[in-house]
């Protein structure tokens, strides 16, 4: 079976998304188009932020100064679902030859992804993030960091007068704030997309875990530790008790209606990754507040990511052009990504636009303000490169925090549940 009818075939079955041009990567020849052009796929996603509009105008940019390239745009059919379908086409030997941030693990190790090299990094602040022995296959364009929004009002009519700084502080507000009748969490957790949960339990891992113990991954990998670790078990129990009884309501919401409902003012507090930043317009901007996750000291941390960019398969159709092509689509999309997406941009000497959200420019002080203090941990779930959770685990760290917040699960059970999976996919 061809490449171009693997495509089909794997998009039929799996009633996942129309494909725009089907001939994906994998070294075909058919990518060659007459006159020395060579045509490329993109495997993108589709966002409230980012659009379908959105990444036709940047691809057409970026096109238009890599001469010598066409873009044949795939979409994943969900934002978190775009590195389950990155590999579900390559098991087919139909690996798109460009993709926008799909983790790396797995892929890099065997040899699936193109390398970057120190000279084609040299305007990359962190050339090392997320490396693989110190080889770089995905372009460590974005850092993202995670953190609480707030509207205003709900915090005003509750009687909260500043954001929670400490836990008590924030046990607090939840209390009054269901005293006001007013639900103090949106999280949506429904599928596709709803990873509320991980998003917030992130959070949790960073001021209890990563901030007190910075190697515990590496312990947890190398079999030195495991779920049961007491740093561990204190983070699924504070995520637990932020799910108490009416503290979180329409837990099957998607990514998208968490968001609308958020910004309808069906919730108090959602805890989201920066990107958030961009979503409100600019009514909504002058109502809504940003805080970290509180310590229990009150004591700054702040979960951060650096990488997400794009990635090049080995056996692109030209690997040289699709490296080139990513590269200069880097350089393009930064003020599109920090202005619709809420990307803080990791590139040397970039300075972004006039006139970005304040939302954006709130919540990128945050981050400074960790890194000056030195509190800036591993965002839990993105931690690529080596050491990192092994491929496959994610998912199941999802449905064990969906049954703690919908009361189907303890926190035994869930440490018990993650311990088993780990122990599976680590033979």
């Amino acid at each position: 079976m061809g490449k171009r009818t693997n495509c089909v075939a794997i998009a039929a079955a799996l009633g996942l998304v129309a494909l725009t041009g089907c001939a994906v990567g994998g070294g075909n020849t058919d990518g060659n188009t007459a006159g020395g052009d060579v045509t490329l796929d993109l495997l993108t996603f589709e966002t409230p932020n980012l659009t379908a509009a959105y990444w036709d105008d940047i691809i057409a940019k970026t096109s238009a100064k890599v001469p010598g390239v066409k873009i044949k745009k795939l979409v994943a059919p969900s934002a978190e679902q775009r590195n389950e379908y990155a590999r579900q086409l390559d098991s087919t030997g139909a690996l798109p030859d460009i993709m926008v941030a799909i983790d790396p693990a797995g892929l890099a190790e065997a040899g699936k992804l193109a390398q970057f090299s120190r000279k084609e990094l040299a305007d990359w602040v962190t050339p090392t993030a997320n490396s693989f022995d110190g080889k770089i296959y995905q372009l460590p364009t974005n850092t993202q960091s995670w953190q609480i929004y707030y509207r205003k009002a709900a915090f005003e009519k509750a009687g909260i007068t500043t954001p929670p700084k400490t836990w008590n502080d924030l046990l607090a507000a939840v209390g009054k704030l269901k005293a006001s009748r007013i639900t103090p969490f949106v999280i949506g957790s429904g599928a596709p997309d709803g990873l509320g949960p991980r998003w917030t339990f992130s959070q949790l891992m960073a001021t209890e875990v990563y901030a007190k113990d910075p190697k515990w991954l590496d312990k947890l990998v190398a079999g030195k530790a495991d779920f049961s670790d007491p740093l561990f078990v204190e983070a699924a129990t504070k995520m637990k008790a932020l799910a108490g009884k009416k503290n979180v309501d329409n837990l099957s919401a998607t990514y998208a209606q968490a968001q609308d409902a958020f910004l309808a003012g069906k919730g108090a507090m959602y805890p989201m990754g920066s990107w958030f930043a961009a979503a409100p317009d600019k009514a909504q901007q002058k109502q809504i507040g940003v805080f970290p996750m509180p310590t229990q000291d009150g004591s700054l941390v702040v979960p951060a990511f650096t990488g997400g960019g794009l990635s090049v398969s080995a056996k692109a159709h030209d690997v040289a052009k699709a490296k080139q092509w990513a590269i200069e689509f880097s350089k393009l999309n930064a003020d599109g990504g920090a202005r619709y997406d809420g990307l803080f941009i990791a590139l040397k000497g970039y300075k972004p636009p006039s006139g970005l959200p304040p939302l954006y420019n709130e919540t990128l002080d945050l981050y400074k303000n960790a890194q000056s203090n030195g509190t800036v941990t591993p965002n839990f779930g993105d931690e690529s490169g080596i050491p990192a959770l092994p491929s496959g685990f994610m998912p199941a760290v999802d449905a064990g925090l969906n049954d703690l917040l919908n009361g189907r699960s303890d926190v035994g059970k869930f440490v018990a549940t993650l311990n088993t999976k780990f122990k599976e996919l680590s033979k």
